[in-house]
């Protein structure tokens, strides 16, 4: 049973950087951000698989990265160079197969939110 708590959100200038964590509890063969703004529906950012390859959501550029940290049984989103389009709930989800459709993952952390103003 996987349980997801993340942390790191909060606000920043346009331009600036922030580091989401999710520690995670148990096993999950695909782990996941996703991102919700206010009347819109929730988007894949990026996932990572059991064996580290990455894939990103079809709007991502290259300013966020995703990472897992495996001994510390942390995920993490690295944000760079934010833009205010990215003010957001992030959320951590884990699910397999690799998906970066909200509906195809099973579990869901309770989100961070992120506000670039």
């Amino acid at each position: 049973h996987v349980q997801l708590v993340e942390s790191g959100g909060g606000s920043a200038q346009a331009g600036g950087s922030l580091r989401l964590s999710c520690v995670y509890s148990g096993y999950s063969w695909c782990m996941a951000w996703f991102r919700q703004a206010p009347g819109s529906q929730r988007k894949g950012v990026a996932n990572i698989n059991g064996i580290g390859a990455t894939s990103y959501g079809n709007f991502m550029s290259d300013r966020f990265t995703i990472s897992k940290d495996k001994a510390k049984k942390t995920l993490y989103l690295q944000m760079d160079n934010l833009e205010p389009e990215d003010t957001a709930m992030y959320y951590c989800a884990a699910g397999d197969p690799c998906s970066l459709t909200a509906s195809e993952m099973s579990t869901w952390g309770q989100g961070t939110q992120v506000t670039v103003s």
